[in-house]
């Protein structure tokens, strides 16, 4: 997989050049970090960033630990690796719907530090979600929130980039133990989860109960011993099912705004 970017030496003409997922972890994780601004309409606080290192000067969005606003049901100080363990499953699922993110000290103290993916900002779920071109990837995103227990899927958390593909961000409130699953993405739900999905989802249960593998890893140092066999159990749940989720009777299953 690809991304774009630029270098410092190419900034006058903005010349692109394309690195491997690889590259750009390493540079997110180990670059040097710039603040650019802060960026409005968010509950917490988020910077726009630069993180360069080899050469290379990627955008990203910084959420800093210090910066996120206390919540009812979800710990204060827990969102910014739920952002990062979003990024973990994605990863391990083989679908790519977060852009890179890892976990680390910044300007502002630890936080999580994403990509930041170029796209139209009038272009977003409710734009997209007839056209047939992005129905695979809207498929995957269902589960995908089901998978995390997301609870605030908003249109405007799918992102169109300028390749056309299609994005998912804002994974602060999600992996909680108790089923809080709130998304516009339901068109899917009760239908048959295709095989190629359903092979995924059980590979990706492997990777969460083995011990040893790189995604368990990972998942420990961000995410409680509940929180991980909750995300096993909804794991369970879809294999067993097969079927994509539905809206439950008893609860609120829409995030407000939807946008």
């Amino acid at each position: 997989m690809s991304r774009h970017a630029t270098s410092p030496a190419d900034d006058a003409d903005e010349s692109l050049i394309q690195l491997t997922e690889a590259q750009v972890m390493a540079v997110l994780a180990q670059g040097r970090m710039e603040e650019r601004g802060i960026l409005p309409y968010s509950s917490n606080h988020s910077f726009l960033v630069t993180v360069a290192a080899d050469g290379l000067t990627l955008p990203a969005v910084y959420k800093p630990r210090r910066g996120e606003s206390p919540l009812w049901d979800f710990e204060w100080g827990s969102l910014c690796q739920r952002e990062t363990a979003a990024y973990h499953i994605s990863q391990s699922l083989g679908w790519d719907l977060v852009p890179p993110t890892v976990l680390r000290e910044g300007t502002r103290g630890l936080g999580s530090v994403q990509f930041f993916v170029a796209n139209d900002g009038d272009e977003h779920y409710f734009t997209v979600q007839e056209d047939a071109r992005y129905a695979p990837a809207l498929r995957q995103l269902a589960l995908f929130d089901y998978v995390i227990n997301n609870a605030d899927r908003k249109s405007g958390h799918c992102l169109i980039s300028q390749d056309r593909r299609l994005w998912a961000i804002d994974h602060g409130v999600c992996f909680h133990t108790e089923l809080k699953l709130r998304t516009v993405v339901w068109e899917f739900a009760g239908q048959p989860i295709g095989e190629d999905l359903h092979a995924d989802l059980a590979t990706l249960a492997t990777a969460v109960k083995g011990e040893s593998s790189e995604l368990a890893q990972a998942l420990c140092l961000l995410l409680k011993t509940g929180e991980r066999d909750a995300l096993a159990a909804r794991l369970r749940t879809l294999l067993r099912s097969r079927t994509f989720p539905e809206p439950a009777h008893h609860r609120r299953n829409y995030p407000w705004p939807p946008i």
